[in-house]
């Protein structure tokens, strides 16, 4: 269930509610991939205020494989997460496979990327493996090609979206009937930068009926403008009463200007990613490349206005060293600062929709 607070020019405040509690909107989700997260604690992502996080349906299900996860008594027994989970479909992750998979408006067969074994995933079976890993939101499995794919591939990836969507939705609705705790079902807005496909989808998804829009298939390849344009023309068609969640976005102006036109939802690996190879996302809004020489002698505070202790602690220099000698301590406190960062982007710009006239 989602209630929508308030509307303003710097974006849309609202709650979304959970079998494991509420979720503030706007909101960004961590990304543990497997259940967990490289360089950073549970412990700490609750001190840095993350709400929800999110688990990829694709690596939990080649292991430890959602059985073992259901007889742990799902995912946030597994992994000792008392917050909110949600598990994206593992369509992204299954099409980047393109030379060891094969498609069919049934599903896709791949072969495991680490030692070749054949495994099969479609709508019905992303509906099943998600409900036995117990999220509270849960994606629709779709067909997602890179942005800037030619008409004809976006075209046949958009029916198959909404194909596979209509099938999710069924067997969704068969496995709530057995569940205490139903999850809350996402379809995916494909469509590439054809405006009129994106239109297309939309219009065909808010009919089959959901919790909650996203919108798929961005931030690969295209501009940021491109990227903008889309959404300009999408969010306006989506309920104003269902959340919106554009994925794999997490760069801090992109948020900003994401929210501004009517988005959610957010995650991306970004942070993380950037952190372990040495940039430091700094409350200033600027970025520390921290192995460049000159921080071997700054005896500074990495960031003495961070919300995050280590880096109001710990110095450049020291950062630096760790980095440079490939000490994972050195790994979690960037990956701390960048979290710390993100999430609290997100946290002001709450703020300053709080403070905003509605509209």
């Amino acid at each position: 269930m989602f209630t929508l607070e308030k509307t303003t020019k710097f974006g849309r405040k609202g709650e979304i509610q959970t079998a494991h509690g509420a979720v503030p909107t706007p909101v960004f989700m961590p990304v543990a991939t497997a259940g967990a997260m490289k360089g950073i604690t549970f412990d700490d992502l609750h001190t840095l205020g993350a709400d929800i996080m999110l688990s990829n349906t694709y690596h939990l299900h080649l292991a430890p494989g959602e059985k073992i996860v259901k007889e742990a008594g799902g995912l946030h027994s597994f992994t000792s997460w008392d917050k909110p989970i949600l598990t994206d479909s593992g369509g992204f992750q299954v099409f980047s496979l393109e030379k060891i998979r094969k498609i069919s408006d049934d599903g896709v067969e791949f072969r495991d990327h680490r030692n070749g074994d054949l495994h099969f995933i479609g709508p019905k079976e992303a509906m099943q493996i998600q409900h036995a890993l117990g999220a509270d939101i849960i994606m629709c499995f779709d067909e997602c090609p890179p942005s800037t794919a030619p008409r004809t591939a976006q075209m046949k990836a958009v029916e198959r979206t909404l194909l596979w969507a209509k099938m999710c939705k069924e067997e969704h609705l068969k496995l709530c009937k057995k569940s205490k705790h139903p999850p809350l079902l996402f379809g995916i807005v494909q469509g590439g930068l054809e405006k009129d496909l994106r239109q297309k989808c939309a219009k065909a998804l808010i009919e089959i009926g959901f919790d909650g829009y996203a919108v798929g298939g961005l931030a690969v390849g295209e501009t940021e403008k491109e990227m903008y344009d889309v959404l300009e023309y999408v969010c306006p068609l989506l309920p104003p009463d269902k959340p919106r969640y554009l994925m794999g976005v997490g760069e801090r102006h992109q948020l900003k200007e994401a929210i501004a036109k009517g988005i959610d939802m957010f995650d991306c690996v970004s942070p993380m990613r950037e952190a372990r190879h040495g940039n430091v996302w700094l409350s200033d809004g600027t970025k520390l490349r921290i192995r460049r020489a000159e921080n071997a002698t700054d005896h500074t505070p990495i960031d003495p206005n961070s919300p995050a202790s280590t880096s109001r602690k710990h110095t450049k220099a020291y950062l630096r060293h760790l980095m440079q000698i490939g000490e994972r301590y050195g790994e979690t406190i960037a990956c701390i600062q960048n979290m710390a960062m993100i999430l609290d982007s997100v946290k002001k710009i709450r703020t300053s929709i709080d403070e905003a006239k509605a509209v």
